[in-house]
């Protein structure tokens, strides 16, 4: 696939998520090595795919699609030219059947190794195969009783091959039912990316960790299941110790120039390097869910964790920088065996850290949240490109000062997240409609402007769910999914929807409300946008929220 693109001007679309943009990173490092001249376009939905397709497509002959466009029929949507190429490298899953089986235009960047499930060609596809062939020359048979003899057989036989067509054409619907039914998610761009690197050779330190932080992305933004992410840190880890292999002992291995990655098990604490512990556990959504911080009972078992580990809560509200050397030594034990004793039993998570410099060292989700925060930053009136190329170069090592400025925003982004969860409990605001939970944010809740942006309604989401579970007696309740709402655009009058999957052990992370959403606004003619490459996101007009829910909760029933 590279080679062909070798001597060629390319066009990347990419996606805003964080594992876009690390694959967009280590594109970029495989093409400034070889010197190919290349556009770079974000695009934040489906709308903008589409314009910025129409205003480039005279100019370059072959784009490169990232976290972007395998789930929908490219050919269809855009209207290519005979010789335009696409090169799609996107997670999102199950991938459109005719991107599938299109080989000329289409070119799939997927590991060997990941299990597509796509239905068989003979299944979904057939040739017009002239159908009406039979239907010609009745061939002047002799006697008139031969040609009525033959004249009844080919009725008999055209009836045979309709009724044929008509039970493959059944077939045909319910098989792809089945395969479009749920979304879920492939392996990370970036490491696909990084795959690519490393057969050419050229997989350098720096994509490597790249491919790392989109893994993180994907964990951190509980896109794939705990089995998939624990291989996939296996895989990166064999990598991380052939480019990481220097002799430890040596004193001053670290210069300013130098980085390395280390393999090690963390807390699984939001930020807690960079934060003060006590913050740490307060917004981080398993700890704070477990210990059900948003209650008077829940902040008291916090206050008897923190004695229980024997940490002063001096040192505990004080920048983690600053804490006892002595405390931090044994730090990680500590917490995770008194988290133990209070039922908190997932505290531990594989990872990986980057030290560069003296004292810089970052852990992958420091990096996926910074990132996070400042490509959905509301703070200032700026568009989003502008953010987008802001976050694209908080990747980079050169620039700390962009990922101090990403950290300080997801301190913001995870308290709001965190304050809006516990309004939202306290305040019963999440109820039960039968198939699903429904939440909805008013105009006018605190911080409602930041839950407008898909990434962080989606964290919101996951995270009240989560804390829902852990807080309602009803049995029935924790199984089941949840529908969030919050306003979108006051003027225009829309508000933004997501749906996700039940927050269960055994969960699989395949999503069905794509589908359901379609469905619903196809039989009440709600005006709805499906504009997000995620399918359960959509953009509804306030007034048809009432009608739209009602047949989401009869068509989920």
């Amino acid at each position: 696939y590279y080679f062909v693109i070798f001597l060629q001007r390319v066009l990347l679309l990419v996606a805003s998520d964080v594992d876009a943009l690390c694959a967009c990173k280590i594109l970029q490092a495989l093409f400034q090595c070889d010197h190919v001249q290349y556009t770079l376009v974000p695009v934040a939905g489906w709308q903008e795919l589409e314009t910025a397709f129409l205003e480039h497509k005279d100019q370059f002959k072959y784009f490169v699609l990232i976290n972007c466009g395998a789930n929908v029929d490219l050919l269809e949507i855009l209207q290519p030219e005979e010789d335009t190429l696409f090169f799609v490298c996107d997670s999102h899953r199950p991938i459109n059947v005719v991107n599938v089986y299109n080989d000329t235009q289409i070119k799939l960047l997927v590991k060997q190794d990941d299990d597509l499930d796509v239905p068989a060609y003979d299944d979904i596809f057939r040739d017009e195969e002239d159908e009406e062939e039979d239907s010609e020359n009745e061939s002047e048979g002799s006697e008139p009783s031969e040609k009525r003899r033959r004249f009844e057989e080919e009725v008999i036989e055209r009836t045979m091959k309709r009724r044929q067509r008509r039970e493959w054409e059944a077939r045909r619907r319910e098989i792809l039912f089945d395969y479009e039914q749920y979304e879920y998610h492939g392996t990370s761009s970036a490491m696909v990316m990084f795959d690519l690197a490393w057969i050419m050779s050229k997989d350098l330190n720096d994509m490597l960790w790249w491919a790392i932080v989109g893994l993180t992305d994907q964990w951190v933004q509980d896109k794939i299941t705990q089995m998939k992410y624990v291989t996939d840190i296996g895989v990166l880890q064999r990598h991380v110790s052939r480019h990481n292999h220097r002799n430890e002992d040596e004193e001053n291995s670290l210069s300013i120039d130098c980085m390395r990655i280390a393999f090690e098990y963390d807390l699984r604490l939001a930020l807690y390097q960079h934060w003060s512990l006590y913050e740490s556990l307060c917004n981080t959504s398993y700890t704070s869910a477990s210990l059900k911080l948003w209650s008077v009972q829940g902040q008291k078992r916090l206050q008897e964790f923190l004695a229980d580990m024997g940490l002063p809560l001096k040192q505990v509200k004080q920048k983690f920088n600053s804490m006892d050397v002595s405390l931090k030594e044994n730090l990680r034990e500590m917490i995770e065996e008194s988290a133990n004793k209070f039922g908190m039993r997932d505290l531990r998570v594989q990872t990986f850290s980057i030290h560069f410099g003296f004292k810089n060292k970052f852990s992958a989700s420091d990096i996926v949240y910074a990132t996070t925060s400042l490509m959905e930053n509301i703070e200032k009136e700026e568009p989003e490109t502008t953010n987008f190329i802001k976050a694209l170069d908080s990747l980079s090592r050169g620039n700390l000062d962009k990922l101090h400025q990403g950290l300080d925003l997801a301190k913001k982004q995870l308290r709001a997240i965190q304050q809006t969860v516990a309004s939202c409990i306290c305040t019963n605001l999440v109820i039960s409609q039968g198939p699903f939970l429904y939440c909805s944010l008013m105009e006018g809740t605190p911080d409602v402007k930041l839950f407008s942006k898909p990434v962080s309604l989606c964290l919101l989401s996951k995270y009240l769910l989560k804390s829902f579970v852990c807080s309602t007696k009803n049995k029935r309740c924790k199984l089941l999914p949840l529908v969030m709402a919050a306003p979108m655009d006051v003027e225009q009058g829309t508000v933004i929807m997501v749906g996700i999957p039940p927050e269960t052990e055994s969960s699989d992370k395949k999503n069905f409300f794509g589908r359901a959403f379609e469905k619903a606004a196809e039989s009440t003619n709600s005006r709805t946008l499906h504009n997000h490459f995620e399918m359960s996101i959509i953009e509804l007009k306030t007034e048809d929220r009432g009608k739209f829910l009602d047949a989401l909760i009869s068509l989920l029933s």
